[in-house]
C-alpha cells in the first residue's frame, strides 16, 4: 500500500464515529475515558462486549457484529490503515455494534476495566515460532494473564488459526496451566462439530488457506 493511500485512510478513520485512536500517553497515564464505560458511554446499551485482538482488515469483527446484533464488538489493531476497511463497511452498512480501537494489544488492561469483557477472539495471529519472539505470542502466559484481568469470571476466549504450531502450543499451555478447554478442533472444515460462527465466517486470507487445503484450527477456552 502506498503512503498516499495510507494517509488517505488515516484521515478517513478520523471522521468515523466507530474508530477510537487514543494517544499512547493518554493510555499509559490512566486517563482513557472509556475504560469501564464502554457500554454506557460508547455503545449506549448494556449488551455483552466482545473483542477481536489483531483484527487486521476487520472482516471478522464486522461479520460477528452482523451475526450477533445483541452483542457489541471491538476490533483492536495497531494498524489503522488495515482496519479502515472494516470501519468503513460498518459505517456504510449502519452496523452500530461494531467499533475499532487503534492500540497495541499489550495495553488492553489500560483500556478495559476488570471484568468488563465477555469474550475475546484471536483470529489468525502471527505464531511467532522463533524462540526470541515468544513474548509476542498472543496466547503466552503473560497475555493470558492480561485477558483474565479484563474478562468476566466465566469469560470465553476463542483462538482460530491456520498454524498447527500455535494450536498445539496453546493447547499444551492451557492443559499445563489447568485452564478449561471447552472445545478444540484441529481441522474445523473436515471434522464436524465446530460452532457455526467459526466455520460460517471466513477472512480473505482464510479463503486462500483453504484453497491450498490448509487445515484451520479452533480452540474455545476459559482462563482459570
Amino acid at each position: 500500500m502506498g503512503s498516499k493511500n495510507k494517509l488517505k485512510r488515516f484521515r478517513e478513520n478520523e471522521t468515523f464515529a466507530n474508530v477510537i485512536q487514543p494517544e499512547r500517553e493518554e493510555i499509559l497515564s490512566g486517563s482513557f475515558p472509556l475504560k469501564g464505560k464502554w457500554d454506557r458511554e460508547f455503545f449506549k446499551n448494556e449488551n455483552p462486549l466482545v473483542l477481536e485482538l489483531g483484527c487486521g482488515k476487520g472482516e471478522y469483527t464486522v461479520a460477528l457484529a452482523k451475526k450477533f446484533p445483541e452483542k457489541n464488538f471491538i476490533g483492536i489493531d495497531i494498524k489503522g490503515a488495515r482496519f479502515w476497511r472494516g470501519a468503513k463497511t460498518a459505517v456504510e452498512e449502519g452496523i452500530s455494534n461494531a467499533a475499532f480501537l487503534r492500540t497495541q494489544i499489550e495495553l488492553i488492561e489500560n483500556l478495559f476495566a476488570e471484568g468488563e469483557v465477555d469474550e475475546i477472539w484471536i483470529t489468525f495471529p502471527d505464531p511467532q515460532i522463533k524462540y526470541k519472539r515468544t513474548k509476542h505470542r498472543m496466547t503466552n502466559m503473560d497475555f493470558l494473564a492480561r485477558y483474565k484481568k479484563i474478562l468476566k469470571p466465566n469469560g470465553i476466549v476463542h483462538l482460530k488459526t491456520d498454524s498447527e504450531f500455535m494450536h498445539g502450543y496453546t493447547l499444551g499451555l492451557l492443559h499445563g496451566q489447568g485452564h478449561e478447554v471447552i472445545y478444540a478442533n484441529h481441522n474445523i472444515y473436515r471434522n464436524e462439530g465446530a460452532p457455526e460462527e467459526v466455520t460460517g465466517i471466513q477472512t480473505f486470507y482464510e479463503a486462500q488457506y483453504l484453497e491450498k487445503d490448509k487445515a484451520i484450527t479452533y480452540i474455545r477456552f476459559r482462563i482459570k
